[in-house]
């Protein structure tokens, strides 16, 4: 362990020795997709029960589920009072019954007596702080009705709880999570100025919802927005007994998704053929089918370009409200520009192209049908210019000339009917002519001076000395290991894989175990489950912990196996998947604060 230590170090050394290699680590592209964390937050106190009577917040929160992608969309969710009462981990989602899991947790939450809204705003920025990764898009759903009502046997005064939400906000913003609120009021009691300014502050939109018939066009709002996505107009049904076509164009093979809701009061029926007029099996493959008590969600899984038939069969005179959303898995790069500085009048030539999983896009007919528009911020003077670029089989191209100024921004927005990308903003620096460099006078140095500085036995020292510390402290710290507590505390369930049966959620505590604990000691030393024996948890900094898999049981996160035999680091909110050998169970784990 010493020895592989050293060598990282000396690896370290010698990179942060060598700048070259890390301006070329640096300029290397990110890829960016079109995927969401998602944390639902909701108000699960006892007002709610006047706010939401008809409970239709447990309505948004299954069809913002049903609506994420498989393609691995992240979504969780808080139920809070004036404490989390209740609290799933972001889950990647991979399948159905991934979504199932997310939709029964959601309707096993109960009502509780008192409300403190910054519980939940508070709780949602710390799960995506610890759980974000890099390309996906993080926001917070918040529902609630907006009022607070704090515990009279508690210390928190009004003025505290208002306080420590405007911290919350701030830390959302300054992170930026976007919070969309939905407005709960079926009593009229709606603190709308509380959910509007959350939302506003941190980049959101705030929605009011008396009925569930409000949900679809929400949250599809809410997708769009967020995804840089356009809603697309379908007209409303009145349901006649009888199969009535509804025309779904399909612009582009770039599609990834078309999520088709129908809210109605009573059930409807739905076929659908693909542009070559077969019909399609629903569900299916290729066609996802959820229902729930007030809505229908379809799911068009890579559909083929061209115009689909909905049909759709509803009671007579039952109103059914369509709404539809695409979700492209593309983005939009601004094409490198020709010098990395210009001089002021000349003329810079820009393009942009498609690019879906990092390859360009070369399909004409995409280019063809949007709209692509330059916009030139002089950052000077505060002034931005724009102009309709040309499209091409190979993108968008145009030109500008620069002025007078020392620096510009460079965006291109490109639109059609469903969707929208912009490019990340780029600076153009202008060089302008330098005053003529003072030649400074020739000063006469010692012979001592001439001599070159030993900065190789400087360095040595150093490295030496530094070799020394890190491995005093490396000591140290392994005997402080031993002794060193926990904190929060592991959530445990079990799924029988014969039954399908679940046990009830256990809260197992940490802070009695010291140094390091195992999971056998967490299910109760059950000879059961003997074999969790080697699974072993020790702290790890940053309040996480180090998991290391010494027996034969699979660890999955995230629906992936995991070789955690020389350790898995679980941050707080993980969820992990544990599938002993020996018997057909399988073990939860979520470490939670």
């Amino acid at each position: 362990m010493i020895k592989k230590w050293i060598s990282s170090f000396i690896v370290m050394m010698f990179l942060l020795c060598n700048s070259n290699y890390l301006s070329v680590r640096a300029e290397s592209p990110l890829h960016s997709t079109s995927r969401i964390e998602g944390m639902l937050v909701v108000d699960v106190s006892n007002s709610m029960k006047s706010s939401d009577p008809s409970n239709i917040s447990s309505e948004a929160m299954k069809m913002f589920i049903d609506m994420a992608s498989l393609n691995g969309d992240k979504i969780g969710a808080i139920a809070y009072s004036d404490e989390v009462m209740r609290e799933k981990a972001l889950v990647k989602i991979h399948s159905e019954q991934d979504k199932k899991d997310l939709k029964d947790f959601v309707d096993s939450v109960e009502k509780y007596t008192y409300t403190d809204l910054s519980t939940g705003v508070k709780e949602a920025v710390k799960v995506l702080g610890s759980s974000h990764e890099q390309g996906y898009f993080p926001l917070i759903v918040l529902l609630a009705d907006g009022n607070n009502e704090l515990n009279p046997k508690k210390s928190k005064t009004v003025a505290e709880a208002d306080e420590d939400l405007k911290k919350a906000v701030a830390d959302a913003r300054a992170k930026g999570y976007p919070i969309y609120t939905i407005g709960l009021n079926a009593d009229g009691k709606l603190n709308k100025d509380a959910l509007t300014n959350v939302a506003e502050s941190t980049g959101g939109k705030f929605f009011e919802a008396t009925s569930a018939d409000r949900l679809p066009g929400i949250l599809s709002e809410i997708f769009a927005n967020h995804l840089k996505l356009k809603i697309v107009p379908v007209d409303q049904l009145v349901g006649n007994g009888d199969f009535q076509d509804i025309k779904i164009t399909v612009p582009n093979e770039n599609v990834l998704e078309a999520n088709i809701s129908l809210m109605s009061g009573q059930p409807v029926e739905v076929k659908l053929i693909d542009p070559s007029g077969r019909e399609v099996a629903i569900p299916s493959d290729q066609v996802l089918l959820s229902r729930s008590k007030t809505y229908s969600m379809l799911k068009l899984r890579k559909p083929v370009e061209g115009d689909w038939t909905l049909k759709v069969k509803g009671v007579p005179q039952d109103k059914i409200d369509i709404n539809l959303v695409f979700n492209y898995d593309l983005q939009l790069k601004l094409a490198p520009f020709a010098k990395q500085s210009y001089k002021a009048g000349e003329t810079v030539e820009i393009g942009a192209v498609f690019e879906d999983n990092g390859t360009a896009i070369t399909d004409k007919e995409i280019y063809k049908s949007m709209k692509a528009t330059l916009y030139v911020k002089d950052l000077e003077k505060g002034k931005t210019e724009e102009a309709v670029l040309n499209s091409g089989d190979q993108g968008f191209t145009g030109q500008f000339k620069l002025g007078n100024s020392s620096s510009y921004e460079v965006v291109v927005k490109a639109e059609d009917s469903s969707f929208f990308r912009e490019t990340e903003p780029q600076k153009i620096t202008v060089q302008h002519a330098a005053a003529a460099p003072v030649t400074a006078k020739p000063v006469k140095v010692s012979s001592e001076e001439e001599k070159p500085f030993p900065w190789l036995y400087v360095f040595g020292g150093l490295v030496g000395a530094l070799v020394l510390a890190a491995l005093a402290y490396l000591l140290l710290g392994k005997i402080k290991q031993a002794g060193r507590g926990f904190s929060g505390q592991i959530v445990v369930e079990m799924k029988d894989e014969d039954t399908g049966e679940r046990t009830s959620p256990q809260f197992k505590k940490l802070k009695s175990f010291k140094g390091k604990f195992r999971l056998h000691q967490l299910l109760s030393l059950s000879p059961e489950f003997a074999e969790t024996e080697g699974v072993v948890f020790k702290p790890a900094a940053g309040d996480a912990l180090l998991l290391v898999n010494n027996s034969d049981c699979t660890i999955e996160k995230g629906g992936r196996a995991i070789d955690a035999k020389k350790g898995l680091v679980v941050k707080r909110n993980d969820r992990l998947r544990i599938i002993p050998k020996k018997v057909n169970k399988t073990i939860y784990v979520e470490y939670i604060g």
